[in-house]
């Protein structure tokens, strides 16, 4: 779980390196291209089915646009921002976004803990975002995409969540980068993806094997084998190590100083999703 973690936070850093060789279009394409091929090895290695019930086919689909909409939205993010500041934003506001939508779902009202998780969830996403101190910013840095991209994991979740309903988890999630390669090659066509790979150098290629392979493949699978050991409860709160992760790599690698209210605000946000999985 610890590896896991520290894969996706600093995955972040490794992608604000690759955001460069080519549009936030073309980069989901390949990631999700090198991604469905390791995983494909994986469920053979783990020796998991290849299929899954016809039930979850819509499911599956809603899931693979979702995800291809968060994907393009976090390099467009990436590409404009800060990759640290990114990192907290978007992994300290997703489980919380994704919470209260699940609340809204079940159409209940929210216990004390979790009136007081939310609550706290809401003040960290208006430190992280400097409001009202400075509303602007929203719609400057990358911070708009981090925000949007945070709703749609919210919704992604929810698709995700059913995952297990229609057989193996792992391979509801291949099947999902698959049909995510058709989708993104609709609109990326062929001559981005061959002008990226063309102008590709030893950088690129180690940092797109750390967020294509390491964070979204191996760390994911890692992650769902831990979860079903450990419990959900108990694997959650490894998460906090992903907005930790995701600010001191891009400090050490891409010299981002943290800023004030991205470190007040990842406390925050980390205490709101600490009192959210409270027994």
């Amino acid at each position: 779980m610890i590896l896991s973690m520290t894969c996706w936070g600093l995955s972040w850093t490794s992608s604000k390196v690759i955001a460069s060789y080519g549009s936030p279009m073309t980069l989901s394409f390949l990631r999700f291209c090198f991604t469905f091929l390791s995983m494909i090895v994986i469920l053979a290695v783990l020796r998991q089915p290849f299929t899954i019930h016809r039930k979850g086919l819509r499911d599956l689909f809603a899931a693979a646009l979702t995800i291809s909409l968060y994907t393009t939205l976090f390099f467009k993010g990436i590409t404009t921002g800060k990759a640290g500041a990114g990192g907290v934003l978007v992994t300290v506001l997703n489980p919380i976004i994704s919470y209260g939508l699940m609340l809204i779902m079940e159409q209940r009202r929210p216990t004390r803990n979790e009136t007081i998780g939310l609550s706290l969830g809401l003040l960290a996403g208006i430190v992280l975002l400097k409001l009202p101190m400075e509303a602007s910013t929203i719609f400057s840095a990358g911070n708009i995409y981090f925000l949007i991209a945070s709703f749609c994991w919210a919704v992604l979740s929810v698709f995700t969540s059913k995952a297990s309903r229609y057989g193996s988890t792992i391979t509801f999630s291949t099947w999902m980068y698959g049909i995510c390669i058709l989708v993104l090659f609709i609109f990326s066509g062929i001559d981005g993806p061959v002008e990226t790979l063309t102008n590709a150098d030893g950088i690129f290629w180690f940092n797109f094997f750390v967020t294509a392979v390491l964070a979204t493949s191996l760390a994911t699978t890692f992650y769902f084998i831990a979860t079903s050991r450990l419990g959900a409860s108990q694997a959650s709160s490894y998460i906090f190590l992903v907005p930790f992760s995701a600010a001191l790599g891009a400090w050490i690698f891409l010299k981002e100083v943290p800023q004030w209210h991205t470190i007040a605000g990842g406390i925050l946000g980390i205490s709101a999703v600490y009192i959210l999985n409270r027994k």
